[in-house]
């Protein structure tokens, strides 16, 4: 079934590393055009409605996340408007996957049991890390005490569903160091980890800081090792990894994010947000005067569009597919008319001897092992 995502582009604070599109208050890339959110939220809802009407997206959906940027700025009363907004236009599941997106430093007890009541039942905290030093060079605007009261709150809420994202191969990190980031994170039981090595994106003052040696990265074979340890603790600590950087109690995997790695379908609302519906993907324009501006004349606020080619969307399917829990084999040949184990035999049979994939069930997926060297194998298959 499809999924509903919807963008946020609001932060309190532009972190260092971040290149997602969004703006803070007197920071760099505010526009100065007075009550910013109260039109964003007129314009979130004109572009719910104009999709809803549309009968190409009449169908079910099992999923919906609030993304961004840090929706946690929004109250609980602003989300439980827009989550209504999206049940009077959308049929959405009565066992829906509904996640909120939280920066623990914007939230409290009180505003977790608002957005329990809005509908909310999955949170996902951005954390990073537990370490002070760590939070400063990130730019983060929350505490390490702030966060482990996040997630405890969110339990104490009632929410059975809570996740958090941590970040390793920080300049410096040691091994030692990262292990102690894990487990100060097992400590807090949490129903979800996602783990990411930092990545140094352009036009982010961490890339400029990079450029100009003001900052060292970690070098390819630590990153490496912090990655393999982290697969082989959250292993032993009862986590199943389903994505490259995804990990999961049993019962717990993110259903919105595997279907992005099915390549479902998915509606995506707000500044910058994407759409992908039967092999044609759009993008919304990434500035809030325009995309509200749009819709006010009644327009989609799209940027731009493509529809993908067969060839790309094979290689899509499998990208998506290796990053995810497999390759679905005989839905590939029923879908591409194509032969998965015979166009790539002599590749794929080098993967199962060395113990980089398995096949079981009709899925070719990665081993742990192959995890390691994903990004490697996914290019092989092109």
């Amino acid at each position: 079934m499809p999924s509903l995502y919807l963008h946020i582009p609001f932060c309190e604070h532009k972190c260092i590393y971040c290149d997602f599109y969004s703006i803070a208050p007197n920071g760099e890339g505010r526009e100065n055009y007075g009550d910013l959110e109260g039109r964003f939220l007129n314009a979130l809802e004109r572009e719910i409605d104009l999709r809803g009407q549309d009968e190409l997206f009449k169908t079910t959906y099992e999923t919906i996340f609030i993304g961004g940027g840090t929706p946690s700025l929004l109250s609980p009363s602003t989300i439980e408007g827009i989550l209504t907004r999206i049940s009077t236009r959308f049929s959405i599941r009565a066992d829906a996957e509904i996640t909120v997106e939280a920066n623990p430093g914007t939230v409290d007890l009180k505003k977790l049991q608002g957005y329990k009541s809005a509908g909310v039942n999955r949170m996902s905290f951005g954390i990073q890390s537990f370490h002070e030093d760590d939070l400063r060079f990130l730019t983060r605007i929350h505490t390490s005490e702030q966060a482990r009261d996040n997630v405890r709150n969110a339990f104490r809420t009632g929410f059975e569903n809570v996740s958090f994202d941590l970040i390793f191969a920080l300049p410096g990190q040691t091994l030692e160091r990262w292990k102690s980031n894990l487990q100060f994170a097992i400590e807090l039981s949490p129903t979800h980890l996602s783990c990411y090595s930092l990545i140094v994106e352009q036009n982010t003052p961490l890339y400029r800081m990079v450029q100009s040696n003001e900052v060292r990265l970690v070098d390819t074979e630590d990153d490496a090792a912090l990655y393999e340890y982290t697969i082989e603790y959250l292993d032993h600590a009862g986590f199943t990894q389903y994505e490259v950087s995804n990990f999961s109690r049993p019962g717990y995997k993110c259903r919105h994010n595997v279907n992005y790695w099915n390549h479902e379908n998915y509606l995506g609302f707000g500044p910058s947000a994407h759409s992908f519906w039967e092999g044609k993907r759009w993008w919304n324009l990434s500035n809030v005067v325009g995309y509200a501006e749009m819709l006010t004349r009644g327009l989609p606020p799209v940027a731009g569009e493509e529809v993908l080619t067969r060839q790309q969307w094979i290689d899509e399917t499998v990208l998506l597919g290796l990053r995810g829990e497999g390759i679905d084999l005989e839905g590939f040949r029923n879908r591409f008319q194509k032969n998965l184990l015979t166009e790539y035999d002599v590749l794929i049979d080098g993967l199962l001897n060395d113990g980089l994939a398995t096949i079981g069930g009709e899925r070719l997926r990665l081993t742990m092992k192959g995890y390691l060297v994903c990004d490697e194998i996914c290019r092989s298959f092109r």
